[in-house]
């Protein structure tokens, strides 16, 4: 055997002893931690957030910050769509996702539910879909592109 092999060996044992020694404390140490990471998660999590659901239309106010000469300016902007999509749950890293078009352009933005950043969310209109995710919006133009109110489908019902 080479020396360079030896010298292998010896760090694989040293590293194989190290692990082993390592092993049981850790695994002790995190189950504490998780416990007490959801609690920090649940703390962060909101309570003034609207049910939100695919096909309703979203009014989003996000705080920007803004530099200038050194300043920093922080204002409220609004962005307002029609939610394409919700991903990740109800838990902390759930995001939608909001789609507007402008001067024929569609532009769509991810938000992060719970972030601090995001001021509110106002639902502004529900409409009637059958389907979780509404992706067939991007290219529809026109008549195909328009959803269905449910307050449309309650006066329908009613006649």
């Amino acid at each position: 055997m080479t020396e360079e092999t030896k010298k292998e060996e010896v760090v694989a044992e040293e590293i194989e002893t190290s692990e082993e020694n390592i092993s049981t404390e850790e695994v002790e140490g995190s189950v504490a931690t998780e416990e007490e990471s959801k609690g920090i998660v649940d703390s962060l999590l909101r309570n003034d957030i609207p049910d939100i659901k695919p096909g309703d239309t979203v009014k989003v106010y996000q705080k920007i910050t803004e530099v200038k000469d050194g300043k920093a300016k922080e204002r409220i902007q609004a962005f307002e769509g029609v939610v394409l999509a919700r991903k990740h749950g109800k838990g902390i890293s759930a995001t939608i996702t909001v789609r507007k078009v402008i001067d024929s352009v569609g532009v769509e933005r991810v938000f992060p539910i719970h972030s601090p950043f995001i001021e509110k969310i106002e639902v502004i209109r529900s409409s009637r879909v059958r389907r979780a995710k509404l992706y067939y919006l991007r290219e529809a133009k026109g008549r195909k592109a328009r959803l269905k109110t449910k307050e449309e489908k309650a006066t329908k019902e009613g006649e």
